[in-house]
């Protein structure tokens, strides 16, 4: 069992993490960024930044599409494996996202599937922002794909179970007045006792956001609510997908 104020270190670094959220679903990724790039329109040589890249699902396909893309994320084994992947255009990098990487480098700055809210501060969050925000160049743009709050509380399903390559998946949801919590009990007969893990998710809502952007001169332009791109609303939308212009 593994539950602290930095369990995502050990929950991210997990094979059992990368099994549970993203080794199903690779047409909807690509499909989604798809949409994104037609909406941003990118010039050819803009240079992109995947921020908490994991194994890198999402870095490789926007450097698919010809882009300049580096990936960072605190998780070795994830960069370890993102690695493989890595060619011209492509690169990976160990790193935490509240410490400033690269200054005034990119154009575009992507943070995908809600990694982001898990710190134990307020103050770590707001770094994670002025990492952003920093390593963007003026009139870069970030990408923030985070879930909607307030659809989260209405369609939270408790307990649920999940059999994956012969691995089982017990997840139990909760939340309180600013936390949403997913505890993860995972069995799997190769183990010689069951792993568990607690998610943590701050519940931040659009206008959370916007304090944090306009602190580090982040202009919202556009919020969309779902991987289609529909427009966004408050009550009906599962993501808010939030796009910010570096005004300075």
């Amino acid at each position: 069992m593994f539950n602290s104020s930095n369990w995502f270190r050990e929950w991210f670094n997990s094979p059992y993490y990368h099994k549970l959220y993203f080794e199903h679903d690779e047409k909807e990724a690509s499909a989604f960024i798809t949409r994104l790039l037609d909406k941003l329109k990118p010039a050819p040589e803009a240079k992109l930044l995947d921020v908490a890249c994991g194994r890198g699902r999402h870095s490789k396909l926007l450097a698919s599409k010809g882009f300049n893309v580096t990936g960072i994320d605190l998780a070795p084994a994830s960069i370890a494996i993102a690695k493989q992947q890595e060619n011209g255009h492509l690169h990976f990098f160990e790193h935490d996202m509240r410490l400033p990487f690269w200054i005034n480098y990119f154009d575009y700055a992507f943070n995908f599937f809600t990694s982001f809210g898990y710190f134990r501060t307020e103050r770590e969050h707001y770094n994670a922002i002025r990492t952003i925000s920093s390593a963007l160049r003026s009139k870069g743009t970030v990408v923030i794909d985070y879930l909607n709050v307030h659809y989260a509380e209405d369609h939270l399903v408790h307990k649920q179970e999940k059999q994956i390559d012969e691995v089982t998946y017990y997840l139990t949801k909760w939340y309180d007045e600013t936390h949403f919590y997913k505890k993860i009990e995972i069995e799997d007969e190769t183990l010689e006792a069951p792993l568990e893990f607690t998610e943590k998710v701050a519940k931040f809502t659009l206008g959370d956001f916007n304090d944090m952007f306009a602190y580090y001169h982040l202009q919202l332009k556009d919020v969309y609510g779902d991987y289609s791109l529909n427009a966004y609303d408050i009550k009906n939308s599962p993501r808010m997908l939030m796009i910010a212009e570096k005004t300075g």
